[in-house]
């Protein structure tokens, strides 16, 4: 049997805010090889690619106003990129007794994005204390890798069960942890926005939260900012996930819902689908029929 991963992510500004601060990204990870010069005929490129080897999701929202927020976020986003790049090699091959290493290099890797946000606040006043929020998801199949700084979230929807992989850092969390506080409470105590742990914000005492997990085919992934989930309970978000047949209905149903509840705070949503290649390729053919083209979802490795 072989699996194929459909993803979408969307943005939204919200209700309230003037602008939006969060960031998404979606990327294959692939081999390629620069031909400088040939005598073989190559039809209209140089550069030729390989198979897809992983897919990387990821969500940052943004901290300390429009402009300083909206920078942190970017500079978080682009300083992955670069990291991820200069470190290929970790993301192709990945041998089960290297795995702790591996984590060590993402820990790394959002280090290195601390760095470039710390020296960008140094530099303009206004960009003091700036800082965000960073969720990553890895997917080498069937292997999930998720690195994680902040109160984004991941979740996992498996056969309607909604599980929230990453932990909330946040000071009402920690007050949940402690007993001193419920979870309902928490949603509506004033302490359920205050981080105690981020990329930037003034500290550089930064702690990355890494775990791995095991995907099945029929796995739905969710990254989201907190704009959705401080609208948009748990139960609601596992309603429209499991009763929407492709990624970008799942984060459209998702940003609306949002909305609809008043949207304080700008909504970002990532969603990957790992589906049957067969059962993924009937409700494609049938998309296809209504829309103009097909969408390029990237062919998961063989399973089972």
């Amino acid at each position: 049997m072989r699996g194929k991963m459909d993803f979408f992510g969307q943005t939204d500004v919200g209700k309230v805010r003037p602008a939006n601060e969060d960031q998404f990204l979606i990327a294959d990870l692939n081999r390629s090889m620069l031909i400088h010069q040939t005598s073989m005929e190559q039809e209209d490129h140089s550069r030729v690619f390989g198979p897809s080897q992983g897919q990387m999701l990821l969500v940052a929202d943004g901290i300390g106003g429009a402009a300083a927020g909206e920078r942190a976020s970017s500079i978080a986003v682009e300083a992955l990129e670069r990291y991820v790049l200069n470190t290929m090699s970790w993301f192709f091959r990945l041998p089960e007794n290297q795995e702790d290493d591996f984590e060590e290099e993402m820990k790394a890797a959002l280090a290195r994005c601390q760095k470039q946000i710390e020296a960008s606040a140094a530099a303009r006043s206004e960009w003091r204390g700036m800082g965000t929020t960073l969720t990553m998801a890895y997917v080498l199949w069937p292997r999930l890798y998720v690195v994680h700084a902040g109160d984004s979230r991941c979740y996992l929807l498996r056969e309607g069960r909604l599980e929230q992989i990453t932990t909330d850092q946040t000071m009402a969390q920690q007050l949940v942890d402690r007993g001193a506080m419920t979870p309902e409470q928490a949603q509506k105590s004033r302490w359920s926005n205050v981080l105690w742990n981020c990329l930037g914000g003034g500290s550089s005492d930064l702690q990355v939260e890494v775990s791995k997990s095991t995907l099945r085919l029929g796995d739905v992934l969710l990254l989201c900012t907190d704009g959705l989930t401080t609208c948009v309970r748990d139960p609601q978000i596992a309603e429209m996930l499991g009763h929407s047949r492709r990624a970008e209905d799942a984060c459209g149903r998702l940003v609306s819902a949002a909305n609809e509840a008043g949207a304080p705070d700008n909504i970002t949503v990532v969603v990957a689908r790992f589906t049957d290649a067969e059962q993924q390729g009937k409700q494609a053919h049938e998309q296809a029929v209504r829309e103009e083209g097909p969408r390029r979802e990237p062919e998961l490795a063989a399973v089972g």
